[in-house]
């Protein structure tokens, strides 16, 4: 059988290397992919009291349970999940908010996504607009998916999020630490990761597209 042409192998050796190229390319994707699911957001700098100024529903004598969420943020789905098995393990043992950040500049209703809907069926959860981020600066949120309770008193008890990666549903730590707050069953961390994207755009449209 005749040798291969000079021609040839080089063919093949340009289809080897063609496939070398393409699996590092997916390798390294995956990496990336993975990277960022376990990267945490910045956590709240959140107030140890209640900030008077907020017009979040606070019931007095009730714990309340707290989420700020970008409506364009995919990472919050399973925030918004992972809330509505917090409130039905909880049966009316706290309330909750959760709010919608509106950036200047956006159209009207621009925050009543599918999360707004989602987050509006839970029992015993009001949604809420976030105009200007007045309630996100109040309570010193920066990535959506960031969650606080706050006992009877008005005194934070948990700050975090109740997700164990970015946009992943599960038992997690910071679920299961607010059960624990506020039922006195299992063990609770008063700080766990947050994992979402920030709350803050420079381009609001572009958010838009991107989500």
């Amino acid at each position: 059988m005749p040798a291969p042409t000079l021609t040839k192998r080089y063919q093949h050796w340009a289809l080897g290397l063609g496939a070398l190229v393409w699996f590092a390319g997916i390798a390294f994707g995956a990496r990336r992919l993975l990277d960022y699911e376990n990267t945490p957001a910045v956590r709240a700098n959140a107030p140890e009291a209640w900030p008077k100024a907020s017009r979040i529903p606070h019931t007095p004598g009730m714990p309340t349970i707290v989420v700020m969420g970008h409506p364009k943020c995919p990472c919050t789905r399973a925030t918004i999940g992972e809330l509505a098995l917090l409130m039905t393990r909880l049966h009316s043992q706290a309330t909750a908010a959760v709010l919608f950040i509106r950036p200047e500049g956006t159209p009207p209703d621009w925050e009543e996504t599918d999360l707004w809907r989602n987050a509006a069926a839970i029992p015993g959860v009001t949604v809420l607009a976030d105009p200007g981020y007045r309630e996100a600066d109040l309570f010193g949120a920066q990535a959506s998916g960031q969650t606080f309770l706050y006992d009877a008193s008005g005194h934070l008890q948990f700050n975090g999020g109740i997700t164990a990666l970015r946009g992943h549903s599960g038992d997690n730590i910071g679920r299961s630490s607010i059960v624990a707050l506020l039922t006195g069953e299992g063990t609770a961390q008063r700080q766990t990761s947050v994992y979402g994207c920030s709350l803050r755009t420079p381009n609001p449209a572009r958010m838009q597209e991107e989500f």
